[in-house]
C-alpha cells in the first residue's frame, strides 16, 4: 500500500537525499533550486512511501486554484523514482497521488513529465500509470537534441556560419559575467517578444553560486567585447541551453554557431550523452518555430519531446 504525504521544510534533507539517488531526477529537483521562488508558488509536493515507511518516489508540485501542477516553476517535474521502484509500485503511487489531491478538493493534475534524455536509467513507468488512470496528453513541445555518442554531421549552412564566425575573430570562453549576459538577453527578449527573462539577474546569480557545477555561462567575444552567450544547465546526462542570446553584432557574424560548436565539444569531453538546445514551440506545442529548429538541426540536433498530461482527479 503506497501512501502520499505533503512535503514540508522538515523533509528537506530526506527530499534531497532521495533526489541524489533517484534514477531520473536532476539538480533542479533539489530543494535549494526549487525553493528559490517559493514566494511565487504554493508548494504541493508529495512524498510517496510504501507500507514499511520507505520513500519510493517524490512528486515536485505546486497547487494553483483547483489544480496541482508538477511543477509550475520547473521545465519538468514528474515523479522522481528510486532505482528499485518498479512499475507496479508506480501504478499504486499514481493512484495514491490522485486520491490525495482529490481529498484536498483539487480537480486536476497537470503532469510535466521528465524528458527521457535526463534519465540515468529507464524511467517511463509514470507514463504507463498515467495511461491506466486515463490521463490525456495536453502539451507536446519538441526540442532539438544532439546525441553525443552518435553525432550527426553539421549541414553546409552551419559549416559556412562557423567559418564566418571564425573569420570575424569570434572567441568563445567560459565566463562569470552574468550581468552582461542578462542585459543582452533582456534586450533581445524585449525587442523581439516584448517579454523579460523568467529569471531575474539576482536569481541567476543566486542559483549559479549555489550550483556552480550545474549552471555555467559561456560567452562569445569579438575584440574582447561580449556579443552573445548561452547559460548552460548541466546534469548527469545532458548539457542544456537554458538561455541563448546575441546582440546585433553577434548575430551579424554568426557568433552563436561557434558558441554552440564549442559548447557541444565541451559537453562531449565531459562525458555527457546529450546536448539539448531546448524547445522550439508556443501554444502548448501547437506552433512550431521552424526557423529556429532548422538552425538547431543544422548543428546535429534531432527531436526529443517534452510532454505534459492532464489527469482528471
Amino acid at each position: 500500500m503506497i501512501s502520499a504525504t505533503l512535503y514540508t521544510p522538515d523533509h528537506s534533507q530526506l527530499w534531497d537525499d532521495f533526489v541524489r539517488k533517484s534514477r531520473n531526477a536532476t539538480f533542479m529537483h533539489l530543494r535549494g533550486y526549487m525553493d528559490y521562488h517559493h514566494d511565487r508558488f504554493n508548494d504541493g509536493s508529495l512524498i510517496l512511501r510504501d507500507d514499511k515507511g520507505r520513500t519510493i518516489a517524490l512528486l515536485p508540485a505546486n497547487i494553483s486554484g483547483d489544480t496541482a501542477i508538477s511543477h509550475g516553476g520547473l521545465t519538468y517535474g514528474g515523479l522522481l523514482l528510486g532505482v528499485k521502484t518498479d512499475v507496479m509500485t508506480v501504478i499504486e503511487a499514481m493512484r495514491a497521488i490522485r486520491s490525495f489531491y482529490r481529498d484536498l478538493g483539487l480537480k486536476k493534475l497537470i503532469y510535466k513529465a521528465i524528458p527521457t534524455i535526463y534519465d540515468r536509467l529507464p524511467a517511463q513507468e509514470d507514463r504507463y500509470a498515467l495511461f491506466l488512470e486515463g490521463a490525456v496528453t495536453t502539451t507536446v513541445n519538441i526540442s532539438s537534441t544532439v546525441d553525443l555518442s552518435m553525432p550527426v554531421e553539421y549541414n553546409e549552412n552551419t559549416r559556412r556560419n562557423l567559418r564566418k564566425a571564425l573569420n570575424a575573430g569570434i572567441e568563445v570562453r567560459q565566463s562569470d559575467d552574468l550581468t552582461t549576459f542578462h542585459t543582452i538577453l533582456s534586450e533581445l527578449l524585449d525587442n523581439r517578444y516584448d517579454t523579460r527573462p523568467v529569471h531575474t539577474l539576482a536569481e541567476l546569480q543566486h542559483l549559479s553560486a549555489r550550483f556552480p557545477d550545474n549552471i555555467r555561462l559561456m560567452m562569445a567575444y569579438r575584440n574582447g567585447i561580449p556579443v552573445g552567450g548561452t547559460l548552460l544547465y548541466i546534469t548527469d546526462t545532458v548539457t542544456h541551453t537554458q538561455y541563448i542570446a546575441a546582440n546585433d553584432e553577434g548575430k551579424a557574424c554568426d557568433a552563436l554557431t561557434l558558441l554552440f560548436d564549442t559548447a557541444i565539444d565541451r559537453a562531449h569531453q565531459q562525458g555527457k550523452r546529450y546536448f539539448d538546445f531546448g524547445t522550439c514551440n508556443e501554444d502548448s506545442g501547437r506552433y512550431l518555430n521552424t526557423g529556429l529548429i532548422r538552425q538547431k538541426n543544422g548543428l546535429g540536433g534531432r527531436g526529443v519531446i517534452y510532454p505534459a498530461y492532464t489527469l482528471d482527479l
